[in-house]
């Protein structure tokens, strides 16, 4: 509503009220008239001044510090704003915009609240279970002494272990801060993507004898795919996801890598024909010390960093990781890679 016509309703509202009063005591229309006309000037003009001077004026400085705030500008460029001739709308319309921001801000910052004490939750439990377990057999070797040889070396390779633990938790802790905080910056290069698949099957192949699962790459096409990436950190990633394969496999089984072509992009995926994971589990799994099966986790070494600090690689790549997985049939972690140029593709499937 304009200030003319706001003042002018005000105005008229004081006129007839006094022209009712006075024509109720005089009968006389000559001054109800009169009255009418004079308190009508009268109430504009001095509503308009008031209005003026001491509430859409405030109400612009209102208005004008909002948006100030909104486009981040300095408060005292503030009075040099324009702003419409319908101040109370401009001032309705920025305060729902800026109620509706901040009321998002909330919901991210209580949800980085219930991340952070999550988080701080499963740090303590993953440093509490091998500290205690340290302390717990050095206790015995202190109280029962070194007499039975045998016994003594037995703790101290359960402590060991659980020294090789903590020493993954902390490694992986202190590499996703480097990664978050940039201090790991990505050195892009140019490389044969089927070739570092192999280097780190033929890396991996010990591991591969231990867990009974058989390694598949198989040799369709001679041709090399060629990407733009950190090599390193590449293969960081295809480690990775094939021990993390490996550790949630089942024996005598297979774990594959396929490339498939993306346009620009090429697809790696990694398969296991593991137990697979519930549908539920999913959306968490990239998620710090997030455990599927915590039972079965706690019995397996690492630091459960390995997936979140995969996310943080491919991110960093500007790139996407995605999982498929069913129950009963096993699972495929897959990740996007830029292409080192456009070279004719052999087929969907690029599988070695």
């Amino acid at each position: 509503m304009k200030l003319n016509v706001l003042v002018f309703i005000n105005a008229l509202a004081v006129a007839v009220t006094l022209s009712i009063v006075n024509f109720y005591f005089s009968h006389n229309w000559f001054d109800v008239m009169q009255i009418f006309f004079i308190s009508l000037i009268t109430s504009f003009i001095v509503f308009y001044y008031l209005i003026e001077k001491y509430v859409y004026s405030k109400i612009k400085l209102i208005y004008k510090l909002i948006h100030n705030l909104k486009l981040g500008r300095d408060l005292r460029d503030a009075l040099g704003e324009n702003m419409s001739s319908d101040p109370i709308h401009d001032v309705e319309k920025e305060v729902k915009e800026w109620a509706k921001e901040k009321k998002s801000e909330i919901d991210i910052l209580k949800k980085q609240e219930q991340f952070r004490r999550e988080f701080l939750s499963n740090l303590s439990h993953e440093f509490k279970t091998p500290l205690f377990a340290i302390q717990g057999y050095l206790d015995i070797l202190l109280v029962d002494g070194l007499e039975d040889t045998e016994q003594a070396l037995k703790f101290l390779k359960k402590a060991s272990k659980n020294v090789d633990r903590m020493g993954y938790l902390v490694k992986d802790l202190d590499e996703i801060s480097k990664l978050e905080s940039g201090e790991f910056p990505i050195q892009y290069t140019k490389f044969k993507i089927n070739e570092l698949i192999k280097e780190v099957f033929e890396s991996m192949e010990n591991q591969s004898a231990k867990y009974q699962i058989k390694l598949v790459f198989k040799e369709k096409y001679n041709e090399p795919i060629y990407v733009n990436a950190d090599r390193e950190r590449i293969r960081q990633v295809l480690v990775n996801l094939i021990d993390n394969a490996f550790k949630y496999g089942k024996t005598n089984g297979t774990t594959s890598v396929s490339l498939f072509s993306l346009h620009d992009q090429v697809l790696v995926e990694v398969t296991d024909d593991g137990a697979g994971i519930d549908e539920k589990n999913l959306p968490r799994l990239f998620e710090r010390f997030y455990r599927t099966d915590a039972s079965r986790s706690r019995q397996i070494a690492g630091s459960g960093l390995g997936l979140a600090i995969v996310k943080h690689i491919i991110e960093a790549h500007e790139q996407t990781i995605n999982v498929r997985s069913t129950l009963g049939i096993g699972s495929t972690f897959g990740f996007t890679l830029k292409r080192a140029k456009q070279q004719p593709f052999p087929g969907l499937q690029y599988s070695i």
